[in-house]
């Protein structure tokens, strides 16, 4: 199995972009994220063309997630347990929840498509919602990998934070006067691996970032950030052959500022020696 995470920023904008890359890579399965528009407005007939069937959640113009998949889509969910709302000047246990989630079970692996907060500012309530939104998505991992060890799980999509030093090659991202890299989103960060995924593209991909702002000449001086990511259980690790961070959709015309993310599974190998040991 080919799957991979993207954040497309605008289905609509770039569903011709999107389809011709699975098509030309080969892709299985494709978890999207800020595709920006109700079900009703997603451009399906191009996908289920190319023979991609759709799970889609989005409610209005902002957000949204979505996945694509040629080999069947089961299961299918838009929250997980504790998933808080946001309302801005609101505050309470009942705010609306955003389309920032969406899971569905693919040839027997569990996988999220997932639009973490962005947070805005240090001092910004969207700040803490991003913190609390990560808090219950780390309670739903730990429970989902310690209750179905044998099942592949995996949590992809726009993370919104660059976890390691290395991972920031924007000098407008300073860690203390930033989001994406303060203390507490990097804690955050590292919580969520220790609950029972693991960043399985870095040990094969060790360098390379998978976003950069339009502005300022981001892309061109290669100040980027590395923040979209496949995090994987011990499952779904032990399969994974192969990783790729596809940074030449970044070029182009009316590119998405972020990248694809591509792994490459073996499910048949059931963990074999010979399969590359990923998981630490």
């Amino acid at each position: 199995m080919r799957i991979a995470t993207w954040n497309v920023n605008s289905i609509r904008a770039r569903s011709g972009r999107v389809v011709d890359w699975l098509i030309r890579e080969d892709v299985d399965v494709l978890a999207m994220q800020e595709i920006k528009c109700k079900p009703e407005q997603f451009p399906i007939e191009a996908f289920e063309a190319a023979g991609y069937e759709l799970a889609i959640h989005g409610l209005n113009q902002w957000n949204g997630v979505a996945i694509a998949s040629r080999i069947g889509l089961d299961d299918i969910e838009t929250e997980f347990p504790g998933m808080p709302g946001f309302q801005k000047g609101h505050e309470g246990p009942d705010l609306p929840r955003e389309a920032r989630a969406i899971a569905a079970t693919v040839d027997g692996v569990r996988a999220w498509s997932l639009y973490v907060p962005n947070g805005r500012g240090l001092a910004d309530p969207h700040y803490v919602y991003k913190l609390d939104w990560l808090a219950a998505l780390t309670e739903h991992t730990r429970a989902e990998t310690a209750a179905h060890p044998e099942q592949p799980f995996s949590l992809m999509g726009d993370f919104n934070i660059a976890p390691f030093d290395e991972d920031n090659g924007d000098p407008a991202v300073i860690e203390g006067a930033t989001t994406h890299v303060s203390p507490a989103e990097r804690t955050a960060f590292a919580e969520l691996t220790a609950a029972g995924v693991t960043d399985v593209v870095r040990p094969l991909v060790p360098e390379g970032y998978t976003y950069w702002d339009y502005k300022q000449l981001k892309f061109p001086r290669n100040e980027g950030l590395r923040i979209d990511f496949v995090l994987g259980s011990q499952a779904f690790a032990d399969v994974v052959t192969s990783a790729s961070i596809h940074r030449n959709e970044r070029k182009g015309d009316a590119p998405s500022d972020h990248v694809p993310v591509l792994v490459e599974l073996d499910l048949d190998s059931g963990g074999d020696d010979d399969v590359p040991m990923i998981f630490g």
